[in-house]
């Protein structure tokens, strides 16, 4: 027996993904959601082998839900996104259910989600979240988990980024966040023009700067409004420049 998650804002799909389910006896129902904190919550409970998953939703959306997963279950989507978008993702995504499926297609995603299951899986999910955090849409904001509670950073708000270990803490206003990314990924998915990679440790939102001072022998530092200092090398410095027009 292997354990379902639906997660859905729409009752209607998630009622009509229930009835599909039927069919599959060997397939248990263990919770239903409809939104992406509920559905966080009922997958750290449940532990799912398979989940069912909108990305539209309120709140945070499918992907930002899974970022927040440190193992991540198996995903099938079940959603209306544009056909088109979606087709960036099914190279890693098990399959995706375009509203409105019928039972026939449903069947076509469990089968294929069954010929998949192996150790493979959690590495599709995170080839799956890595293309889908290039994506415009999700490059606006960042989802972090603290403690039991999930805060959405929308970027303007980070004052800087700092490496740490196998982390990255984003610096705000309410203090540091952790999230396990790596500096290359925010230096791929942050707009170059309002963050820089001021060091190999360090990325800084622009806006924030008032001051660039020398600092021992080639390396500079970025005074902040807060007045945190943030070391600056030597490249850094000269993408700074570039940059700020200097």
């Amino acid at each position: 027996m292997s354990k379902v998650v639906i997660i859905d804002d729409e009752p209607l799909a998630r009622s009509m993904v229930k009835e599909y389910l039927q069919k599959h006896p060997q397939l248990e129902l263990a919770a239903e959601c409809g939104d992406g904190f509920e559905g966080l919550k009922a997958i750290q409970q449940f532990q799912p082998d398979l989940i069912f998953l909108d990305i539209q939703m309120p709140k945070i959306n499918g992907f930002e839900m899974l970022e927040l997963i440190e193992q991540p279950p198996a995903v099938i989507f079940t959603t209306a996104f544009d056909e088109y978008a979606i087709k960036a993702f099914e190279a890693h995504a098990i399959d995706y259910l375009l509203k409105p499926f019928n039972q026939e297609r449903f069947n076509k995603a469990v089968a294929k989600w069954k010929e998949q299951k192996t150790s493979a899986t959690e590495n599709k999910t995170e080839d799956l979240l890595e293309t889908a955090s290039l994506s415009p849409a999700q490059s606006q904001r960042v989802v972090v988990k603290n403690g039991s509670k999930i805060k959405i950073i929308p970027v303007h708000e980070i004052y800087y980024l700092e490496a740490a270990d196998d982390y990255v803490k984003i610096h705000t206003q309410d203090g540091y966040f952790l999230k396990n990314k790596t500096m290359s990924h925010f230096e791929q998915v942050l707009d170059e023009q309002q963050f820089v990679r001021s060091h190999r440790s360090y990325i800084i939102n622009i806006q924030q700067i008032t001051r660039i001072d020398p600092y021992e022998k080639d390396n500079h530092v970025a005074v902040l409004r807060t007045g945190t200092k943030v070391p600056v090398s030597r490249s850094g410095y000269g993408k700074l420049k570039s940059v700020l027009g200097l």
